[in-house]
């Protein structure tokens, strides 16, 4: 299936960027509770079928002028995907923060902001990656194939 839908890139970066953020000050200031936060971000934004740090993006960013849209013909379930395995990444590590396993914690939570940097600096998505093999294998409900010309996981090109 190829029903390719607008998605604002500029939207998924900022949220990435947000992420990456507040991930390290979370670390540098030993605050598990920041970390969780973060989860519950990412978590209710994937409810929402939105970055999860949108009203940032949406109120702040876009509303001064600091970051315009980069609106591209792409799917949104691969990114909501990415964004959900993130939260629940994190909350894998707020627990383990929270249990007093700090190794396994903060190693989650390195996962987590590595894979953004990743997206956001090399426009590589390992979660829409996995997305999109999974609909290759015929998981059901993963029924979006990359858009045309598209590397599984790269972001499309400016539509």
């Amino acid at each position: 299936m190829n029903n390719l839908t607008k998605v604002d890139h500029n939207a998924l970066r900022a949220n990435q960027a947000l992420i990456i953020s507040l991930l390290v000050l979370g670390f540098i200031f030993n605050a598990p509770l920041l970390v969780a936060f973060v989860m519950l971000v990412m978590l209710a934004g994937s409810a929402l079928g939105k970055p999860g740090f949108w009203p940032v993006y949406r109120g702040v960013l876009l509303r001064f002028g600091w970051v315009r849209p980069n609106v591209v013909a792409d799917h949104p379930e691969p990114h909501r995907f990415a964004q959900t395995l993130g939260g629940v990444f994190l909350l894998g590590a707020t627990l383990a923060l929270l249990a007093g396993a700090d190794g396994l914690g903060w190693g989650l939570t390195w996962l987590v902001v590595s894979l953004a940097a990743l997206n956001l600096f090399g426009g590589f998505c390992a979660g829409c990656f996995v997305y999109y093999w999974l609909g290759r294998l015929n998981v059901p409900g993963f029924t979006q194939a990359p858009p045309p010309g598209t590397f599984p996981g790269m972001r499309p090109k400016v539509s």
